[in-house]
């Protein structure tokens, strides 16, 4: 079995890390380069950068702030927010960027997918979704931060996904985002059977235990959050040595 990676996720607004629900209340939570140093020297397997407020002069400062994360830390990082087309994501990865993740520019234009696959490998193209299930089990996938429902529905747009390229899939139910309640497993495993690409679990963390059950139950690859982190409710390595009692490889 591949080992299960731990990714914490910073937001980053005006060149700091921020936390809120849904993008309200959003709270001021530090220096993304050292916060990003103090989870990697703790043990995270990776890192993902998201810009949430990517607007062209946002851009630059968020390309600046990639080469100052790749300067001092020494995991894997995604960077995302904002990237339409190939020059953005040329922009990031030179700077330093492992991967880029591309949500709603993608939903908007597929064909970016395929572009990005084509240019710069699979390995570098992670797609996010964000979906919302209702009653009857059917998953819309939303954009702009989950406040719009589009007409793709979770399943076969993380297919048509793969289909084009993406070299993973980092799917946020909405549904448990900031709940604490625990991820949406049954959709990650569907997901898990569905696809042949690592799948990142993301939405619904609130204690250890729903890590055990994102990565047994819900078959995921990695399990990625925010708050929980940052505001020091688990820390990284007393959630890798639980994970490892309860037998899940870890790195």
């Amino acid at each position: 079995m591949l080992a299960k990676r731990i990714i914490p996720c910073l937001d980053i607004k005006d060149g700091q890390t921020v936390k809120g629900v849904n993008f309200i209340n959003i709270k001021n939570v530090g220096d993304p380069v050292e916060l990003g140093a103090l989870y990697a020297e703790q043990g995270a397997d990776e890192l993902v950068f998201l810009d949430i407020t990517a607007t062209h002069e946002g851009r630059k400062t968020f390309v600046e702030l990639v080469k100052r994360i790749a300067r001092e830390i020494n995991i894997p990082f995604t960077v995302g927010g904002g990237i339409s087309e190939l020059k953005d994501a040329d922009a990031l990865l030179s700077a330093g960027a492992d991967k880029i993740s591309i949500n709603s520019s993608a939903v908007r234009n597929p064909k970016l997918i395929d572009e990005l696959a084509l240019n710069f490998g699979s390995q570098f193209v992670v797609l996010a979704i964000d979906a919302r299930g209702d009653a009857t089990g059917h998953w819309t996938v939303t954009v702009n931060g989950g406040r719009i429902p589009t007409d793709k529905e979770l399943f076969s747009w993380a297919k048509e996904g793969e289909n084009r390229g993406a070299g993973e899939i980092l799917f946020t139910s909405m549904n448990h985002d900031g709940t604490k309640n625990g991820f949406a497993c049954n959709e990650l495993a569907r997901l898990a059977d569905n696809l042949t690409i690592p799948i990142i679990a993301s939405g619904g963390a609130g204690n250890m235990d729903h890590f055990v059950e994102v990565f047994t139950k819900g078959k995921a690859d990695a399990g990625l959050a925010a708050s929980i982190f940052h505001f020091k409710e688990i820390a990284i390595p007393d959630l890798k040595a639980y994970l490892k009692e309860k037998g899940i490889v870890v790195r």
